[in-house]
């Protein structure tokens, strides 16, 4: 039971990857922390829903294994992420088309040299002059540190794609189509500078996704805490320096009080915070006889044929998420969903796939009008997490809207906690380069 008196030195409302992540850098520092979540289990937004054995995410947002987070949190250190294939396909021309693929030499983690392979696949089409402008402007990308890149004028990425130096072929043929998912963002409106982080991180990493499916990132965070630092089912209904006040229990004291919810939910509680505009997500998982393809890519469309921004057969990427070598297909759709959802993304698919998809069945459909927070211009990467002693604010609506933000946000405000507990972090504040 929770006490009403003092019920930790740090009370974490949201047991999302930022909570979570702001709680092993506390708990590592010796302090005593209780993170309190209203649903009943882990992971916020990164929620994986079981039917019928299948493992299917609610959102699921790409991660690239380029992310320094995934690798620096307690927790996930040797977290299983399997990868797409190398590169991407994308439909263009009426064919699929590899694009993209990285050789990278063993260890080789990211590199201007790797950066110059990816090049060498990344044309729409077999033109040697596409390839050589692409394979420098990529080269030059992955090897640009990060603060740099921040220090470039700040435009919407849709303005800025064609002053590249690219053909149009290239930048319709492959930036668009990739950018619009790795962002989540099919009008393009995301900050130049955060769509260079995200074309770098491409460049320097590989697409992934856990093992098992999102929440499995979550659940990894949270069982790696003591036990009992996690209670679910709560209801935080007010918040300040030193005290949370729950529908469950009544007024709790702490020392200091970190809300980790999304934006909109964190704003109710602090009122005057931001909130701000979002990219709404629908994922549709469907089930087939066959895979309509062999390779555990990641499909994009440049032709924008229908509603699906990218697509997979995710029993191939990841076989735990199907069950008894079924497969699993799963397809995003970003944007308002149009009417009769399900035949116009089955039409889509069955071009991108070439294959007949009547039979499909559809296993679920996930829509998030609020999924992914926007990043228009002018974006501040560091937005404040430290709101006054005492009262601190994470997630990914504070930092870049990816997995990586939000976990870095959850180290960002542990960190101003520890510092004004006058305790050392027993860790260097991480440079801007670990924002990519």
């Amino acid at each position: 039971m929770l006490s009403t008196a003092h019920c930790a030195d740090v009370v974490i409302v949201g047991a999302g990857i930022a909570g979570l992540s702001a709680a092993h850098q506390l708990t590592s520092a010796g302090l005593s922390v209780s993170v309190l979540e209203a649903a009943p289990e882990v992971g916020g937004r990164m929620a994986t829903e079981q039917i019928d054995g299948f493992r299917l995410d609610r959102i699921g947002q790409l991660l690239n294994t380029s992310y320094p987070e995934l690798h620096r949190t307690a927790g996930l250190e040797d977290i299983d992420l399997r990868s797409f294939s190398p590169g991407v396909l994308v439909h263009s021309g009426g064919r699929l088309q590899r694009t993209g693929e990285v050789v990278r030499r063993t260890g080789e983690t990211g590199s201007a040299r790797g950066a110059f392979t990816v090049a060498r696949a990344l044309a729409s089409a077999p033109r040697p002059l596409d390839q050589a402008r692409l394979g420098a402007t990529l080269a030059r990308l992955a090897a640009t540190p990060v603060e740099r890149l921040l220090a470039r004028p700040e435009r919407p990425l849709a303005g800025s794609l064609c002053g590249r130096g690219l053909p149009a072929r290239t930048v319709h043929g492959f930036l668009r189509p990739l950018l619009s998912s790795l962002l989540c963002d099919p009008a393009l409106t995301t900050s130049s500078r955060c769509a260079d982080l995200a074309l770098r991180g491409f460049a320097r990493g590989r697409l992934c996704v856990p093992a098992g499916g999102a929440a499995a990132l979550p659940e990894r965070l949270a069982a790696a805490l003591p036990p009992g630092t996690v209670r679910t089912g709560v209801h935080v209904t007010d918040a300040s320096i030193n005290r949370v006040t729950t529908e469950e229990h009544g007024e709790l004291g702490c020392r200091s009080v970190v809300v980790a919810t999304g934006a909109r939910a964190a704003a109710e509680l602090l009122p005057g915070l931001r909130v701000p505009p979002f990219h709404p997500v629908t994922v549709l998982h469907h089930t087939a006889p066959e895979p309509p393809l062999a390779d555990p890519a990641l499909v994009l469309d440049a032709d924008r044929g229908g509603p699906v921004a990218h697509s997979a057969v995710m029993s191939k990427v990841d076989p735990s998420r199907a069950p008894g070598g079924r497969v699993l297909i799963s397809s995003t759709v970003l944007g308002v969903p149009p009417d009769d959802l399900d035949r116009r993304v089955r039409k889509h698919l069955a071009t991108l796939y070439g294959t007949a998809t009547e039979e499909w069945e559809l296993l679920a459909v996930h829509h998030a009008p609020e999924a992914v927070p926007a990043m228009p211009p002018p974006h501040d990467l560091r937005r404040p997490v430290r709101l006054l002693a005492g009262l601190y604010v994470c997630g990914d609506h504070r930092d870049t809207s990816t997995v990586q933000g939000a976990l870095f946000s959850g180290r960002r405000a542990a960190d101003a906690i520890l510092r004004d507990f006058g305790l050392q972090t027993g860790y260097e504040t991480p440079s801007l380069s670990a924002v990519a």
